[in-house]
């Protein structure tokens, strides 16, 4: 249990437990900072006697302040556009602009306060505030960014790195067990498929005379299978055999309704070089058919829209629907589920879904940030592309 906490105070990002992890590091370092000011060999030298503990702390505190200054843009600014993505002439002259407004920031805020009134108050003898003094303030100052606020800083960026190497192998792990589970469940469907292709194919011969829509049916049937059982174990394939999988899809459960189904499909054609995981789509228009016309007894309608803006995929579906019993929302609610898993796990910060439900219709507001393969060789090492960019 205990060590159950302790993983969610460091990792959770509730609000709660990121408050109090910002106040524990400031607490540490304000504690660990005091007590090197504190225990500094030069002052015993000098004085022969160490500072009064109570003053050290007190001034520690205000020379800490000024180290947010640093701190913060590292943490999330300057560490996740420019160290981790390996940009480090960028990151010096950043961390070098900011020690200086760090320094800048110490010196206003010490020749800001008014000692004099604190320290009568406190009957402690605070940083002066005489004009003799303040080069005094400003070396101070000086001296507590460049070593204090950069020192901050880095520690402060090391648990942050700590804390994203890890998630970021904890999300792998997560990965490689959904894609086991995804190929447990593939073989699982892979039992004797030529058997499966054969008998498809002998049902199709029969039906071709007897029953050409059945016929057609079964032609599309058997080519969705073979998508599915044989695509659908690759990391990505082009968009193209994805779209066109949900055409024949589409085009099924058209045969289906007949001409009772109002279906608007509009889709790009240039997605030659545009890859996708595969069957990522298909849940949402399946859910469409599923879920909503088929439970509309007049006019069902589909209305599907997909276009590409450079390698982003802007998709908007909608359909029909009408008010359906618990237990279709819930098996709904699980195939929806289940994409956003996917989504998160392999486009993690590089897609946008929302939806949209009411008592008549139903809205899937879909973008997605693709890539680009420009030849087979580039598609074939396309896996390892895909699981750096989901995790940076």
């Amino acid at each position: 249990m205990s060590s159950f906490i302790d993983n969610r105070l460091i990792f959770s990002r509730e609000r709660k437990y990121r408050i109090k992890r910002h106040l524990l590091f400031w607490g540490f370092w304000g504690l660990w900072y005091g007590m090197v000011r504190e225990l500094n060999p030069f002052t015993y030298k000098n004085t022969g006697h160490f500072i009064n503990p109570m003053i050290t702390m007190i001034e520690t505190f205000f020379l800490i302040l000024p180290h947010a200054v640093l701190v913060y843009p590292m943490l999330y600014f300057i560490l996740p556009r420019y160290i981790v993505t390996g940009k480090h002439i960028k990151a010096s002259l950043w961390v070098l602009l900011l020690l200086i407004l760090t320094a800048c920031v110490g010196v206003i805020l010490l020749l800001s306060i008014p000692w004099e009134k604190a320290g009568f108050f406190l009957n402690l003898k605070l940083f002066p505030s005489t004009s003799k003094d303040i080069w005094k303030i400003i070396q101070t100052s000086y001296v507590s960014a460049m070593l204090g606020a950069l020192t901050a800083a880095a520690l402060a960026a090391g648990f942050k790195l700590i804390k994203y190497y890890y998630l970021k192998n904890h999300r792998i792990q997560q990965l490689l067990k959904e894609n086991i589970a995804a190929q447990l469940q593939i073989l699982r469907a892979q039992v004797h498929p030529h058997f499966l292709f054969n008998t498809l194919n002998n049902i199709f011969s029969q039906t071709q005379t007897e029953s050409p829509k059945g016929s057609k049916m079964i032609m599309g049937l058997s080519d969705m299978l073979r998508y599915i059982l044989y695509e659908g174990q690759k990391p990505l394939v082009p968009l193209k055999q994805e779209l066109l999988m949900i055409n024949e899809y589409i085009n099924l459960e058209k045969i289906r309704y007949g001409n009772k189904l109002d279906v608007h499909v509009l889709t790009p054609d240039k997605v030659d070089d545009i890859y996708i995981a595969p069957l990522l789509l298909l849940p949402f228009v399946e859910n469409c058919f599923q879920h909503g016309t088929s439970h509309m007894l007049q006019d069902p309608w589909v209305n599907l829209t997909a276009e590409m803006k450079n390698t982003t995929l802007v998709m908007k579906l909608m359909n029909g629907k009408t008010t359906v019993s618990d237990n279709d929302q819930g098996n709904s609610g699980i195939g929806i589920s289940n994409v956003k898993q996917r989504l998160d796990l392999l486009y993690k910060d590089k897609y946008d879904l929302q939806i949209t439900e009411d008592d008549e219709v139903f809205i899937v507001d879909l973008w997605i940030e693709l890539v680009r393969v420009a030849d087979k060789v580039q598609a074939g090492t396309i896996t390892q592309m895909q699981s750096t960019s989901a995790y940076t």
